[in-house]
């Protein structure tokens, strides 16, 4: 590994250094060689990787420590938080020289843990591992994972579960939550660490005329970015609390996450979430939301010589960009998975009226997007009660596409229309077989989540391709982990 341990550079008062605490009897989960080839890992350390998953090893090169952080916590100021049982143990560069996070969670209690053990359990680092491979392989930005290891140690939530460890790669695990925490228990510490901010993640801006601003529209168009992104596969994080969304746009902080199966916009994935405020339909205005409590924490950042209320102004001006930025990469990706002209005034309005009959006949989000790539419009149609709805879509869907380039639309379609997401179920049949230590399927998961793009008959099972029947409970996933 080649390391840039950058992050201990920072005041001690934002971070607790200690070692992980191992699990008894750690065992092999699954290894992500791909991902430890792009993170420069050498031979040794490649053999090692059940001792550096389970923390029984660590570097010289870096002392393991907890960040603290604070934030709201749906939509409730939650005070100081921080790693309750995460440790940053490694700061390294990939083969594109870029500094990458390796993060233990599971790693035992810390001083931020609050009433927690400081522990994970298999079921979630297993959900996690898989989710952000998924996302990764669909486009994107997310944190990943090298890899994970059971234990023979129980943990005790509902019952007691076997203990497990996952470690987590991102390109930054600095959240909102930093600043929150920063503004209200040491503000002095705020200049310093917003400037390393961006000589960290966004050098470019250090080369503006206000770098903060510019950092701040940075950040904003990433975060929304990453919303459109995620609003286009259908894909729900279920807890978006302001110290779960990092700096970077990059997906972080899985928990009871789920990718939609049937188009329900109103989903709650969250069974914790019992007012409905993290539903993927509400995910653009917490975004916002999020958004706009981070900036409230930069107001004191105000440069000498400059208006305060101008200052305020112009990072409300900032925001304002959030929404054209999700909208014009939504209407966009939209666009490009029904397979219509970008400029064409008719495409968004027959992409929402798409949405709107799979909302209404509660059809599959990801299967029916390939059903219109296949042109199979009469099995969209059979599976329809209300046939001309669909028949009056499908008029206006193919004047729309009259005269077009079809190769060149259908091929755009291809890019942006998975064959394979992570259906919870698909999810909860891997935990239940890696209880009984076997993680075949976790492994078939894995390597079928590589390519969701491409159509692999030869690893999918039926299973892979629709909802449970309506007639099956639907697994269950809560903050629980």
């Amino acid at each position: 590994m080649h390391f840039n341990s950058r992050y201990p550079q920072l005041p001690a008062r934002l971070y607790h250094q200690q070692m992980p605490l191992p699990l008894k009897g750690a065992k092999a989960g699954h290894f992500n060689a791909a991902l430890a080839e792009q993170l420069q890992w050498s031979e040794e350390d490649k053999a090692q990787w059940v001792e550096i998953c389970s923390g029984q090893k660590t570097f010289a090169e870096f002392e393991p420590l907890a960040m603290v952080y604070a934030g709201h916590q749906f939509g409730q100021w939650a005070g100081q938080l921080g790693d309750g049982r995460g440790l940053l143990i490694a700061q390294i560069l990939d083969q594109q020289g870029q500094t990458i996070d390796l993060h233990l969670k599971g790693a035992g209690a810390t001083p931020y843990s609050r009433m927690g053990d400081g522990r994970a359990v298999l079921r979630s680092v297993i959900r996690e591992y898989l989710a952000g491979h998924a996302l990764n392989c669909l486009g994107v930005a997310s944190s990943n994972a090298v890899g994970f290891t059971s234990s023979a140690q129980g943990v005790q939530r509902e019952k007691l579960e076997p203990g497990a460890m996952l470690l987590r790669t991102s390109d930054c695990h600095i959240r909102f939550g930093h600043f929150e925490w920063i503004n209200q228990y040491q503000p002095e510490l705020l200049p310093e660490f917003t400037q390393k901010c961006i000589e960290w993640h966004y050098p470019e801006c250090l080369q503006a005329e206000q770098p903060i601003l510019a950092f701040v529209s940075q950040v904003i168009q990433r975060t929304a970015l990453m919303i459109a992104q995620w609003q286009l596969l259908g894909f729900a994080h279920g807890v978006m609390n302001t110290d779960n969304l990092n700096i970077t746009g990059s997906t972080l902080d899985f928990g009871p996450y789920g990718f939609m199966e049937r188009f329900r916009p109103n989903w709650i994935n969250n069974h914790s979430d019992y007012q409905g405020r993290y539903t993927y339909q509400q995910q653009p205005s917490i975004g916002h939301w999020n958004l706009w409590m981070w900036l409230n924490n930069l107001v004191a950042l105000c440069p000498e010589n400059y208006d305060k209320e101008q200052w305020k102004q112009d990072l409300a001006e900032c925001l304002e960009h959030y929404e054209p930025t999700f909208l014009e990469h939504y209407r966009n990706g939209l666009n490009q998975k029904m397979g219509l002209p970008r400029f064409h005034k008719d495409s968004f309005d027959c992409a929402m009226a798409f949405l709107r009959i799979l909302q209404s006949e509660q059809l599959d989000y990801t299967q029916s997007f390939l059903r219109l790539q296949n042109r199979e419009y009469d099995a969209i149609k059979d599976d329809c009660l209300d046939r001309r709805q669909f028949e009056s879509f499908l008029s206006l869907y193919n004047t729309i596409r009259e005269h077009q380039n079809l190769a060149e639309l259908d091929g755009a379609m291809a890019l942006a229309n998975p064959h394979y997401i992570l259906r919870n179920h698909m999810a909860q049949k891997a935990i239940e077989l890696a209880g009984r230590d076997d993680f075949s399927e976790v492994d078939r998961l894995f390597k079928l989540l590589s390519q969701p793009y491409l159509k692999q008959r030869d690893l999918e099972q039926a299973e892979d391709l629709a909802p449970l029947p309506s007639d099956v409970p639907e697994v269950m996933v809560s903050c629980s982990s």
